[in-house]
């Protein structure tokens, strides 16, 4: 009777650690994301999303041209991004055992533990020194570089996933070993990838410092690779940094366009790795 009285005690201690525990994590998540919502919910209109900053103390205007400017990088940065993470995950999983495998292997973790401030730097001299200017394409290669490390890594592992019968079915049925790797082993961890890419996209799109070095800012519209381009991350850094109360009330919902932005592609993220869970084969 003392022994499970004291078993039963122990079990209530270290669940009510738990519970602290979560608490601990949660409670500082939940007020910042109050914090941002309750700051940033009296500024969303339609107009905040369709119209241009304007100068400080005239009412109106939003961050029209950084969401698109946003979406461009991006947009820039998978283009780049995805043939080349996806690319290396697949040599990585196929043929990454030899040594050439173990130095990509090496260098895509090494990569993804730099810092983002670094990666601008890296871009700077790259492209925005060799083409003396700032501008939408050099966001998009910083951004780029940011993503292929997690790419590579992600797909090496959900290739991995795939169970080897499959792979021993198609071959034994006299299907070649490349057609194997395309149509049956990446079809099957399409869902994986599809789900690490989102992820890379939605970091992407939360990094502030390679965009200040370069693709800088800009007020107005701009879908030109060629020119400066404004971002939500750096617009949110202008509006903070500045003495100014209404800029500061943009940037509260600026922060909080942004958050549902990112959030929305976790959202997805998680929606599709959860489907893809329940669908693998048991």
């Amino acid at each position: 009777m003392n022994r499970l009285r004291w078993r039963k005690g122990v079990n209530a201690f270290w669940t009510m650690m738990s519970g602290a525990a979560v608490l601990a994590a949660v409670l500082p998540l939940a007020s910042l994301l109050w914090l941002v919502i309750s700051h940033g919910a009296p500024g969303l209109t339609p107009g905040f999303f369709t119209s241009l900053p304007t100068p400080v103390g005239e009412p109106g205007g939003g961050v029209g041209n950084a969401i698109v400017g946003t979406f461009f990088m991006v947009g820039i940065a998978s283009l780049l991004a995805l043939p080349v993470g996806i690319g290396a995950g697949i040599f990585l999983a196929e043929k990454g055992d030899g040594k050439l495998g173990s130095v990509v292997r090496f260098t895509s973790e090494v990569l993804s533990g730099v810092p983002s401030i670094v990666i601008g730097i890296v871009a700077y001299g790259l492209v925005v020194a060799r083409m003396k200017h700032f501008s939408a394409l050099a966001g998009g290669v910083a951004l780029a570089l940011l993503m292929v490390p997690s790419l590579a890594r992600s797909t090496e592992e959900f290739i991995r996933l795939v169970p080897s019968a499959l792979r021993e079915a198609s071959l034994a049925l006299g299907v070649p070993a490349w057609k194997t790797s395309l149509r049956v082993i990446l079809r099957t961890a399409m869902g994986g990838i599809v789900t690490a890419v989102l992820l890379a996209v939605a970091r992407a799109a939360g990094e502030t410092a390679p965009l200040l070095f370069t693709a800088l800012n800009n007020q107005y519209w701009n879908t030109d690779p060629l020119q400066p381009t404004a971002s939500l991350t750096v617009q949110i850094y202008n509006y903070a940094i500045s003495p100014y109360e209404d800029w500061h009330q943009k940037a509260w919902t600026a922060a909080l366009v942004l958050l549902l932005l990112v959030g929305l592609l976790n959202f997805a993220a998680r929606f599709l790795s959860r489907n893809r869970l329940q669908g693998a084969p048991r």
